[in-house]
């Protein structure tokens, strides 16, 4: 498990994914070289997977944001894999995930408007392989949006 300067690390590294070693290594009491070989072993167990930007999709002009529930045909044998190579290739899927239950799949995707969104629905999803049922949800707010964990 993780010790409480590794924990540190991870705490300032969520809060604040932009700081450099020598500002990381300030706020947790380290040295930078020290701090540097923590985050490397981090990274070496997969423990930090990365770092990206979090992009807001509105202010580039995607206002529109849902999140489809599928259920694919599972009489057939290779649904599942030929289903998830069609979607991953549809730009405007920003997620993909499956699922045990009724529902297989959830994929989430940004359109720029509603008549994007139609053509989006009509000429990329709907072709995708093996659906049995499809519902939309149109996101109205998020309410929350964090990945961080108390540590």
């Amino acid at each position: 498990m993780l010790d409480d300067e590794s924990r540190a690390i991870l705490r300032q590294m969520q809060a604040d994914p932009s700081l450099t070693m020598p500002e990381l290594a300030a706020r947790v009491g380290m040295t930078t070289a020290r701090v540097t070989r923590r985050v490397d072993r981090l990274i070496d167990e997969g423990i930090i997977a990365g770092q990206q930007a979090r992009i807001n999709w509105a202010a580039l002009g995607f206002a529109v944001h849902v999140a489809l529930r599928i259920t694919l045909d599972k009489t057939v044998a290779r649904a599942f894999d030929e289903f998830l190579a069609a979607a991953r290739q549809v730009p405007e899927v920003l997620e993909i995930q499956t699922f045990l239950g009724q529902v297989d799949v959830r994929l989430a995707l940004m359109a720029r408007d509603l008549p994007h969104y139609q053509t989006l629905y009509r000429d990329s999803i709907l072709t995708l392989p093996h659906i049995a049922d499809i519902e939309a949800l149109m996101t109205v707010a998020t309410v929350k949006q964090d990945e961080a964990l108390p540590l």
